[in-house]
């Protein structure tokens, strides 16, 4: 078992790419008068959060890394380096993304960190790069542990998480419609990624692929993009603001406001930090599924329509 393994840094080799990509889809926009829109303050706050995403991972990596080296040094397993293991170490861990991504938008504490992501109201390879400064505070690097228990090296779990970001930069465009049906059955599109996105009672809570959307499709949280239905970005309360240090922190500030209410008891400051964003303890069952049954009692005629299977009116 080695400690010196080493790949090399993809995401920072990629920036180059990221950059001519939105240069390329603003080109085609202003060309073709449609694929989405920019708007110059709404863009620039998404790079200034990549940004603070890339100095908080350089200023508090260590912390996941010595986590990640310490579970290393104690599990009995190593895989090696070889091509298939890394690439069941992909797989694997893209699994492993769609839980932590599930997490982030049904416990609170979780969505703090990753709220900033769905921040934008506008739908543009700049949303992707609006990346959360605080992902270290949500203890998420937990969910990693199994893989690297089961002998995948660190590096490579971090080399493949990489590969992964990298992948999921494309889908944050109205650019491209549907891909190839079998393209669409089995990764994460465009198409499948706008819904994720979307603010639409129809469209909350689902979706939370990074590269393979056979993930949703086996945990029930698969819905297709309507044509009927098209999708309105942002949150369902947005916070009209291009403030880089409000987006970064707003939500924290709230779930600690919410935690420090007088008179509650500690179950119900935990229940805000814990329970789904919406929930609140003198009405518990506010959240995405009391928007989606309220939407479906005003309109009778959705019940049973994807993203509605289980809502009557």
């Amino acid at each position: 078992m080695t400690d010196m393994l080493t790949y090399p840094d993809i995401v920072n080799f990629a920036v180059p790419f990221f950059i001519a990509a939105i240069l390329i889809e603003l080109l085609w926009i202003a060309i073709k008068g449609r694929g989405g829109r920019y708007e110059t303050r709404d863009a620039v706050t998404s790079l200034i959060m990549g940004a603070g995403s890339v100095a908080s991972g350089i200023i508090l990596g260590f912390i996941a890394w010595g986590f990640f080296m310490l579970l290393w040094r104690i599990t009995p397993l190593d895989l090696g380096t070889s091509v298939l293991t890394v690439l069941l170490c992909f797989v694997l861990d893209d699994l492993r993304y769609y839980w932590v991504h599930r997490f982030g938008h049904r416990i609170r504490w979780v969505w703090a960190s990753h709220v900033n992501h769905h921040s934008s109201q506008h739908y543009n390879l700049t949303t992707a790069l609006r990346q959360t400064w605080t992902g270290t505070f949500t203890f998420m690097m937990i969910v990693r542990a199994p893989l690297i228990l089961l002998g995948f090296h660190p590096a490579m779990v971090l080399f493949v998480g990489g590969i992964n970001l990298i992948y999921q930069f494309w889908i944050h465009t109205e650019a491209i419609g549907k891909m190839p049906r079998w393209f669409e059955a089995v990764m994460n599109t465009p198409s499948h990624h706008r819904v994720h996105h979307g603010r639409n009672p129809r469209y909350l809570d689902s979706n939370y692929a990074g590269v393979f959307i056979i993930w949703d499709k086996m945990f029930g949280t698969f819905v297709p993009e309507q044509e009927d239905d098209k999708v309105d970005y942002g949150l369902v309360t947005n916070i009209g603001t291009f403030n880089p240090l409000r987006v970064a922190f707003h939500e924290w500030v709230s779930v600690f406001k919410d935690m420090g209410q007088p008179g509650l008891t500690l179950k119900q400051r935990i229940g805000y930090a814990l329970n789904p964003p919406g929930w609140r303890h003198d009405d518990p069952t506010r959240g995405s599924d009391s928007l989606k049954a309220e939407y479906v009692r005003r309109n009778p005629e959705v019940a049973g329509t994807p993203g509605f299977e289980n809502y009557k009116p």
